[in-house]
């Protein structure tokens, strides 16, 4: 099978706002773009800002619903981590362990854009936990 990309479309409520976050924020490639959206490189994966006329609202907490990357290499994640923290990004969550010494031990970080959309940055100490590890119960940190 060929390589597959992810993409993910979401709301924004300004197209330059979300430009600057996303590509000087994040360090996104930027794509094509109208006045009404624009197509952003997530590390490979395409994410596509729309504007919405809606108000966006915030969820309480991190679930239901965000969106992020898992990271296969330790450096990668604390390279990401340092440029958010350098650029001055919102941290919705800090970063922290999950799992401290188990097969499903991670790190992890939460970022708010400024449209409150929830963005999740992991990196696992053992790859087999990213899919595997079904005798385990734990996700998140809900139980």
């Amino acid at each position: 099978m060929n390589p597959v990309l992810f993409h993910l479309a979401f709301p924004v409520t300004d197209i330059a706002q979300a430009k600057a976050y996303y590509a000087d924020g994040l360090g996104c490639q930027v794509g094509r773009e109208t006045v009404n959206s624009v197509i952003l490189n997530l590390y490979g994966h395409q994410l596509v800002a729309h504007l919405s006329h809606e108000p966006l609202t915030a969820q309480k907490g991190i679930y239901p619903r965000h969106f992020g990357l898992i990271f296969t290499s330790e450096a990668d994640w604390e390279a990401l981590l340092e440029r958010s923290q350098q650029r001055g990004l919102t941290f919705y969550q800090q970063p922290k362990y999950r799992f401290t010494g188990l097969p499903l031990e991670h790190r992890t970080f939460f970022l708010a854009d400024p449209f409150q959309n929830l963005m999740e940055f992991k990196y696992y100490a053992h790859s087999s936990a990213i899919f595997g590890e079904v005798e385990f119960a734990q996700i998140g940190d809900r139980t």
